[in-house]
């Protein structure tokens, strides 16, 4: 039950990776097997305790950094806070300035770029907009490609300490400090923290500095007030959830579900119509996480920002429903790029590109990302999608019909583009052998192995779509072209209970390199009918023991129906209708069972 580009899927099982033992009796069996698939074979690997956190002094720079913001908060400078226009970024400062006021700090402002005016990450054209300078300004979630950023920023008299997580390039920029944990030869054992989580790692080395100068005042903060923050912004920016990770979100869903958030997470919560109490890091993900980033993309992501520094739930729920709003917006204007680049692709599909470049002039340059992230998904290619760098979509209130008017192809100087990848193509480090072979045929890039960004001349498009399918070609292995959907197996008769579900709702966290539990069964179709526009209501007889079991496959229809018997694909889910908890299958994929 797929249509449309998307490629035939494969479903395979996941293979255990050793024997769970040690397990307590009330952790259900199937969950058991479930860690195993990922690993986790012992209760301790699954304690998710803040006691288990690596050592902040772990980071390379680290010193450097709490002696300059030390200095800082004694002499009472101001300091800026850097950010970047995703909801990373957004979290990060939120983490930076309200972490910073709870260590003494008194004069803590922040900036986030324009990405149409000032481009990405601290720019000259961003340090050319602050009047006044300040004595210390911090980078959150970027810096370490700002090379001529920091020097414009030095230049006029400001410190500059870079706190990143994205990957550096050849030449690094001449800050006074620089915290990241991909830094060559950086010792520190996670590489997966996300910018809020390096944030936070910084404030919890600069609180254990300041009380060793003598200087902290008492009672001492209590910076795991911010981890709501932190988990947020560490599922949104699909770090891969390794165990350090997990430590961090797992602490901040707890906060959350105990209602002990800010109040921008709880009014952006309530915006995404889900529940603080049952909250769960999927729900970060694809509820609340976009509502931030839509301010980012259409607008300004200090609307998002705000929201996060609000404590009046009043001030925070208005910040929610303007983005909730701007989300909206997101959606229709990118089902509408989706709907364009399907018919781009479909057109060009003799050529069958591994890697696959899409531009066209009006579409709008917040959104590419999410258009190469959705084709991505359909084709199982990687994807780089661009916008004009000159003109800026619908930002600038014109209609995508206004914009189809201008002669965008030769008028627009630069494009942007946003890309996502597959498992086993590492997106920045292909940009990487581009540059290498074209030499400035890409002006600027950067990113990770799943995303990344890059901007060139309109004139070179072509040039760089033929570079990107031959780069794609050459290092993607024939047999990860197949898309494919790896389940935890069969559940078994009468293990579709709503203990299990809640268990599984309840642990995790799941999410990137730690994915949600996935099972695969062969069903009888007992019914279905069409809810809402979009959707399917399954009713599914299991032909072992002739259970009944409630299934929904959103976004199917229209499409064609359900066969007889069916293998799904599906997670076990709680469903809770009116305060009342079932049992539900959420049904990832559908296919005909012999």
């Amino acid at each position: 039950m797929s249509g449309g580009l998307a490629r035939p899927l494969e479903l395979r099982r996941r293979i255990a990776q050793g024997e769970p033992a040690g397990w307590d009796a009330a952790v259900h069996p199937v969950l058991r097997q479930v860690y195993a698939a990922r690993g986790v074979l012992a209760p301790a690997q699954a304690e998710h305790r803040l006691q288990h956190l690596l050592s902040p002094h772990a980071l390379g720079g680290m010193a450097e950094a709490v002696a300059l913001l030390a200095e800082a908060i004694r002499d009472d400078w101001s300091i800026l806070i850097a950010g970047d226009y995703d909801c990373d970024g957004a979290t990060g400062v939120a983490v930076a300035v309200r972490g910073l006021r709870l260590l003494g700090a008194r004069r803590v402002h922040y900036v986030v770029p324009n990405r149409f005016v000032h481009g990405y990450g601290l720019t000259p054209a961003l340090v050319d907009s602050l009047q006044p300078v300040p004595q210390l300004i911090v980078t959150v979630d970027n810096g370490v490609a700002s090379v001529a950023g920091v020097a414009a920023a030095r230049a006029r008299g400001a410190r500059v300490i870079v706190t990143d997580h994205h990957l550096p390039g050849e030449q690094l920029p001449a800050a006074d400090a620089m915290v990241n944990p991909n830094l060559r030869g950086d010792a520190f054992p996670s590489k997966c923290l996300a910018g809020v989580g390096v944030m936070f790692y910084l404030l919890l080395a600069l609180r254990a500095g300041l009380r060793a100068r003598g200087v902290l005042a008492a009672p001492e903060p209590d910076l795991s007030t911010l981890l709501d923050l932190v988990a947020l912004g560490t599922v949104a920016d699909l770090v891969p959830l390794d165990f350090n990770n997990r430590v961090l979100v797992a602490a901040g869903l707890k906060r959350i579900r105990a209602g002990r958030c800010c109040a921008g997470i709880a009014a952006l919560v309530e915006a995404g119509r889900r529940s603080l109490g049952t909250l769960c890091a999927s729900d970060l993900g694809f509820a609340v996480g976009p509502r931030l980033n839509a301010a980012g993309r259409l607008e300004d992501m200090r609307l998002g920002v705000e929201c996060l520094l609000a404590d009046d739930p009043a001030q925070a729920r208005r910040h929610a429903e303007r983005l909730d709003a701007i989300n909206r917006e997101r959606r229709d204007l990118q089902a509408s790029m989706v709907a364009e680049a399907e018919a781009m692709v479909a057109q060009a599909a003799q050529t069958d590109a591994v890697g696959v470049a899409l531009f066209e002039p009006s579409w709008h340059a917040g959104v590419v990302g999410l258009v190469a992230s959705k084709l991505k998904e359909r084709l199982h290619r990687p994807v780089i999608a661009f916008a004009s760098a000159s003109i800026e979509g619908c930002g600038d209130g014109s209609s995508l019909l206004d914009l189809r008017a201008q002669d965008a192809h030769t008028s627009c100087a630069q494009l942007r583009g946003s890309g996502r990848s597959i498992p086993g193509f590492h997106l920045r480090d292909a940009l990487a052998v581009i540059d290498a072979r074209h030499p400035g045929l890409i002006e600027r890039f950067g990113g990770h192995a799943m995303a990344a960004g890059l901007s060139l001349r309109a004139a070179d498009y072509p040039r760089f779509a033929a570079a990107f399918d031959t780069a794609a070609r050459e290092l993607i292995a024939p047999e990860r072209l197949q898309a494919a959907l790896y389940t935890d197996g069969e559940l078994p008769p009468g293990a579709f209970t709503l203990e299990l579900a809640r268990q599984l709702r309840d642990t995790g966290p799941w999410g990137q390199a730690f994915p949600e539990p996935v099972f695969d069964n062969v069903f009888d179709c007992a019914g279905w009918k069409v809810m809402g526009e979009s959707h399917l209501r399954l009713q599914l007889r299991d032909p072992r023991d002739g259970a009944l079991h409630e299934a929904v496959m959103f976004n199917a229809w229209p499409g064609p129906p359900p066969p007889a018997r069916l293998r799904a694909a599906y997670e076990l889910v709680v469903n809770d209708w009116q305060g009342r908890e079932s049992v539900r299958l959420l049904l990832r994929h559908v296919e005909p069972a012999g």
